[in-house]
């Protein structure tokens, strides 16, 4: 049971009823997260535009969900873990890299790098090194990009935290986090 009433289309008002309108049409469902965040029209807003925001960078969809469900594992939050494990797959992941990303890795150099630098960033609550950011620009990322791996990293970490913190059901296919 959420600590935090699940706002619908139909009992929100103002501001955040247009936007979880917004966020039915985009997703064919209004996820439970959305619902629960709805309770402050600024929060929502500012998420829903993060969200679009990120989408249309230039990191692409499927790294996006492969960092994504690399906080939720350390963040312990199994609904951004279900729900960013089944949006990866939507985004051409296989289930393999999925699962790998939870875990922060990948086989693919460049990926797996985003990932350790992802995890380390919330793991050591932003306290890395100069080597961390080089590790990045050694495996191919541009400042403009690594900045938007930070974006991800704080986008998810506000989500992870929303969903813990307030309980949020989770409404999709479950996924098992990894042993921490």
């Amino acid at each position: 049971m959420s600590r935090i009433e699940l706002l619908s289309r139909e009992n929100a008002t103002g501001a955040s009823r247009q936007l979880l309108e917004q966020v039915q049409a985009a997703f064919g469902a209004t996820p439970n997260m959305f619902r629960a965040v709805a309770n402050s029209p600024a929060a929502l807003s500012s998420m829903w535009a993060a969200f679009g925001a990120l989408h249309g960078g230039t990191l692409g969809a499927k790294l996006g969900e492969q960092i994504a469900v690399a906080i939720a594992d350390v963040n312990r939050c199994e609904y951004c873990l279900a729900a960013h494990t089944a949006l990866g797959r939507k985004a051409g992941a296989s289930a393999a890299e999925m699962s790998a990303a939870q875990a922060g890795q990948a086989d693919e150099p460049k990926t797996a790098a985003a990932l350790r630098f992802a995890t380390a960033v919330v793991r050591e609550r932003a306290q890395i090194g100069a080597a961390d950011v080089d590790a990045l620009r050694q495996a191919g990322f541009g400042d403009g990009e690594i900045m938007e791996i930070m974006a991800h990293v704080a986008l998810n970490l506000f989500t992870n935290y929303v969903n813990v913190a307030f309980d949020v059901p989770v409404d999709f296919p479950r996924v098992k986090l990894g042993a921490q």
